[in-house]
């Protein structure tokens, strides 16, 4: 079993979609969070946002680790700001990559890719988009621009309500992409999808799974159903991700995982959950310790697991 860490590595402005004035201050808490990483033999992969490669300051934190080969330097399109740019603000629609024309996909996305490898020496190959808002055009674009991972899929999660995809039936193993549309030098490249690790704490995800589905539309909704089935740990989805779980939920979620033989974890987290009031998740200086705390435990229960540590690029290779 590997586990592969993937940090969101964006502004501080969790929700908003201005074009610019973003700051950027939670990226002076990496160094922190680095530590942590390279106490456990971690080496993890910051998928990066266009106001995170632009900024000098957080360009100087990032860089360095690179270079000593501490991470992996991966992309992270947020539309809203990165160039080219029509407006002061977006709707939050159009805060979705999916929902954008099609040229206006491709061109956000080049503008991204060559600001990261003029920022830190190298092309990025593995890509996540802002808010989860991945579509089949997206993956050809990736192909023409010579990534072999994307990680923006979120197994049995439904985005729909807020004009995003619906991953709702998909599981949490890698899989390859069937894609058209590539460019004649790009066909025939494989794209692998490595999505979140989102699951079940009982062991058959697609039952549960079904069930949640099933207790979560009328009349079932309205008698309040998931909650029921939720106490008795029946329909608990589980996110790997220290915003949204405990250690112990985190553990218990890996364990079922395990058992299913699925060749890669991938834990993610948002980098603005390292500083106090920039997310939901972390609100207070308090918070931000139980955080990594709730990071370093799950980190060792892997190493006495012994589940390897990963970049997200290694994955290409082991599936």
């Amino acid at each position: 079993m590997n586990l592969a860490i993937t940090i969101d590595t964006e502004e501080d402005d969790w929700g908003d979609y201005r074009t610019s004035g973003q700051r950027v201050e939670n990226a002076r808490r990496i160094p922190r969070l680095q530590r942590l990483f390279e106490e456990f033999g971690v080496i993890p992969t910051y998928l990066v946002t266009y106001s995170i490669a632009a900024d000098d300051a957080a360009r100087s934190i990032l860089r360095p680790i690179a270079e000593a080969g501490g991470c992996e330097i991966g992309a992270h399109c947020h539309p809203w700001n990165t160039p080219p740019i029509a407006a002061a603000r977006v709707p939050a629609r159009d805060s979705m990559l999916c929902n954008l024309p099609v040229d206006v996909q491709i061109a956000k996305m080049r503008c991204l890719h060559e600001t990261l490898q003029n920022a830190f020496g190298q092309p990025p190959t593995s890509f996540r988009c802002g808010r989860w808002g991945f579509g089949r055009e997206i993956a050809s674009h990736l192909i023409d621009l010579g990534y072999t991972i994307d990680s923006s899929v979120t197994p049995y999660m439904d985005w729909t309500s807020s004009d995003g995809p619906n991953f709702s039936n998909i599981p949490p193993r890698p899989y390859l992409l069937a894609v058209s549309g590539a460019s004649n030098n790009a066909a025939g490249r494989p794209l692998l999808e490595v999505p979140v690790t989102i699951g079940f704490l009982r062991s058959c995800f697609a039952l549960s799974n079904a069930i949640l589905r099933s207790a979560s539309r009328p009349p079932l909704k309205q008698l309040r159903v998931t909650g029921i089935l939720d106490r008795f740990n029946l329909v608990s989805k589980v996110w790997l991700s220290p915003e949204e779980s405990t250690a112990e939920q985190m553990i218990a979620l890996t364990k079922r995982v395990l058992e299913q033989n699925c060749e890669i974890l991938n834990l993610t987290f948002h980098s603005p959950s390292l500083l106090a009031g920039a997310t939901p998740f972390v609100r207070t200086k308090s918070d931000e310790d139980q955080f990594l705390d709730r990071l370093r435990r799950y980190l060792m229960f892997v190493r006495e697991s012994g589940i390897r540590s990963i970049k997200l690029s290694d994955a290409v290779a082991l599936v």
